[in-house]
């Protein structure tokens, strides 16, 4: 039988973040051979990647990164399933390489990312993150992408912290009111940037929501069509960007800030880690504790 000496197994476990004894075992597999030893692991990895695949991941960071000439911007939402990993050093150098990358490779989408070398040359970012899920032993999912691209405005961001993150793209006003737009919008949860870009489909349910509460007040139907139209414009206020109290002074909208310095807000993308997620919830002690069965 082949010795598999300690520093053998330091080695290994060096190499691919693997368990004590996994890499005793891939080595015993292996007759000693390291390079065998890791293509053994990867492999058994990557199947233990597939088991996680489908559990809820809705912790995370969002990273954002803008090019040098300010022409590109983009904006990533990684998932894990705990707030645990998302500190993770391992996770973290992951979102940081990942986003460096979707700002260079061009992608558009996250298929498209998923398919770009994490480095110039070796796995790709998807092969990466499978490594990952099961070093570990979480699900990591790179859920969302977004891209801004411009030839004469001005891209702007805004991170509150690592969970909220905005792109914005503004023609005129100049670096400084982009970037007061992108934090407002971060704070404010705008839906759109004005009261016609809100779908019909929407505005129609928030109808049907303000009449069933209004005709529950008995009053007069020509009383009742007042206050479903009240409503509604207020919802629009509330959640269009235009019609929104400008954060830094609420005496003024953002329509008057823009309308005063002569810009106009193109687009925006506002990600929220999690959002749309339903997570499953586990205090701190059990965290702890899944990491160490892991």
């Amino acid at each position: 039988m082949t010795n598999i000496t300690a520093a053998l197994v330091k080695e290994l476990r060096e190499r691919t973040g693997s368990g004590m004894m996994e890499c005793k075992k891939a080595l015993a597999e292996a007759g000693g051979d390291l390079e065998a030893a890791v293509e053994i692991l990867r492999k058994a990895g990557l199947a233990k990647a597939d088991k996680k695949r489908d559990r809820t991941a809705a912790e995370g960071r969002i990273a954002i990164q803008i090019s040098q000439d300010g022409k590109q911007a983009v904006m990533l939402e990684v998932n894990s399933e705990t707030d645990f990993v998302a500190k993770n050093e391992d996770f973290l150098k992951f979102v940081d390489r990942v986003s460096a990358r979707a700002l260079q490779s061009g992608a558009a989408t996250v298929e498209e990312l998923l398919a770009v070398p994490l480095d110039q040359e070796g796995p790709t970012i998807e092969e990466a993150r499978r490594e990952l899920v099961a070093k570990l032993g979480e699900n990591i999912n790179v859920r969302r992408l977004a891209r801004l691209e411009t030839e004469t405005a001005t891209l702007a961001s805004y991170l509150h912290g690592s969970r909220i993150g905005v792109l914005v793209e503004v023609q005129g006003g100049g670096a400084e009111l982009a970037r007061d737009i992108a934090m407002h919008i971060a704070a404010c949860k705008p839906l759109w940037i004005r009261a016609q870009d809100a779908p019909p489909e929407v505005l129609a349910k928030e109808r049907e929501i303000f009449l069933a509460q209004a005709e529950a007040s008995g009053k007069p139907q020509n009383v009742i069509d007042k206050m479903v139209e009240g409503r509604v414009r207020k919802y629009l206020q509330e959640v269009t960007l235009l019609e929104q109290p400008f954060i830094k002074d609420p005496e003024r909208s953002v329509a008057e800030l823009l309308k005063e310095a002569g810009a106009e807000v193109i687009r925006f993308v506002r990600f929220e880690v999690g959002e749309g997620l339903e997570k499953t919830r586990a205090d701190f002690a059990e965290e702890v504790m899944a990491q160490v069965r892991a």
